[in-house]
């Protein structure tokens, strides 16, 4: 319902800063290391032999996550630690490829509460007792 005040628009700023952040996230390798980074703190060398990537271009990917806070850093000794800069990305970042993954496995992906989805699909009742 349009206008009806039940919610508040989000601003041109609002939305083209959001834009920015998908954008930096539509690099698979960039998506791949804040998914690491929301398991845990690593330095780029541990970052580079999970995605599988060089030093330098992880390092790269990086750089333009901190820019865009969605990643931040610390110096332990002579290591350069990364870790997540904003949870709420990170939340978007789980449950996007968790549903992903979930479709992945099969036609039925999800079972609770007597519900079974199957990709594509919405809930599908069980006949109790009947194990359809």
């Amino acid at each position: 319902m349009a206008g009806s005040g039940q919610y508040e628009e989000p601003s041109g700023e609002v939305l083209g800063r959001a834009a920015e952040a998908f954008g930096l996230l539509a690099a698979p390798a960039r998506l791949h290391i804040v998914w690491l980074l929301a398991h845990g703190e690593r330095d780029v060398s541990a970052l580079a032999e999970q995605v599988g990537g060089a030093l330098p271009a992880v390092s790269q990917h990086l750089s333009k996550l901190k820019l865009a806070g969605l990643v931040r850093s610390r110096r332990e000794g002579r290591r350069q630690v990364y870790y997540v800069g904003d949870p709420g990305v990170v939340a978007v970042v789980r449950l996007m490829i968790g549903q992903l993954a979930e479709q992945e496995q099969g036609p039925e992906y999800r079972q609770g509460h007597g519900q079974v989805y199957e990709r594509g699909a919405g809930p599908v009742r069980r006949l109790r007792g009947t194990g359809a």
